[in-house]
């Protein structure tokens, strides 16, 4: 992944990587009614007219991940809050602290969308891993922001017993989404032509959302358990180096 962040600037990553651009290349691909309803778009927090908000929704920067405030209800929005860390984050730029070069030329931007509500216990995401546009895992996260469990699947929903960032394994099963074919097929159209891209989908109660695509996840810095499954993915990669000739 450090010689795909330096040699491999396809220009397209950029557009791919940038959450608000992004949709149209969706559109394109896949269809308008797999992307999360678009609230707003803003350059800057001051500009935000929270009147014409709903009561829910979720504040993202486009041009990074985690950069993001949840909002369930309005009246209780630290306004302050939220306009300090959003006027901090769109100063960030990830090609000069993490050398991912395909986030320099995102310029960023505020995005609302709309607020999707999760059970508990439910996967919040799931995370396919491909490569040569082929998805091979799918990890999901559970309970996050409370007791965060993550499990990896291959592509049968057959439990793999390494583990990413050495998060636990839930304590009982996930049952394989009803809708899971369609997920991996979605898939396939998205990363067809990358040698790797991570692409990210919400489902809920049988509805699929796309979430994101990544194409260098944690930078290339997370640890896998046991060290031999880092390895095996690694084997999978076949670094584009012809195509940079």
């Amino acid at each position: 992944m450090q010689w795909v962040k330096l040699y491999d600037h396809n220009p397209l990553k950029t557009q791919l990587a940038d959450k608000y651009l992004v949709r149209e290349w969706i559109i394109d691909r896949i269809g308008e009614e797999y992307l999360v309803p678009l609230l707003g778009v803003w350059d800057s927090f001051d500009e935000i007219d929270f009147d014409l908000l709903p009561n829910q929704f979720v504040l993202k920067a486009n041009h990074a991940s985690g950069m993001n405030i949840i909002v369930t209800d309005k009246s209780r929005l630290d306004m302050y809050d939220a306009k300090e860390k959003f006027d901090k984050w769109l100063k960030i730029n990830h090609a000069y602290i993490s050398f991912e070069l395909h986030y320099r030329n995102i310029v960023p931007k505020i995005i609302a969308e709309e607020y999707l509500r999760f059970n508990v216990n439910e996967p919040e995401d799931y995370k396919f891993i491909c490569f040569d546009g082929e998805p091979k895992y799918c990890w999901i996260d559970v309970n996050r922001y409370t007791d965060h469990r993550r499990n990896v699947y291959d592509m049968n929903w057959r439990l793999q017993e390494w583990q990413y960032k050495n998060v636990k394994h839930t304590d009982n099963p996930v049952p394989k989404p009803l809708n899971f074919e369609l997920m991996i097929e979605l898939t396939k159209k998205l990363a067809s032509g990358f040698s790797h891209v991570r692409v990210d989908w919400y489902n809920l109660q049988g509805r699929i959302y796309f979430s994101e695509m990544t194409f260098t996840s944690t930078s290339g810095f997370a640890r896998i358990y046991p060290s031999k499954y880092d390895v095996l993915l690694g084997d999978m990669w076949k670094l584009p180096i012809n195509k940079l000739k």
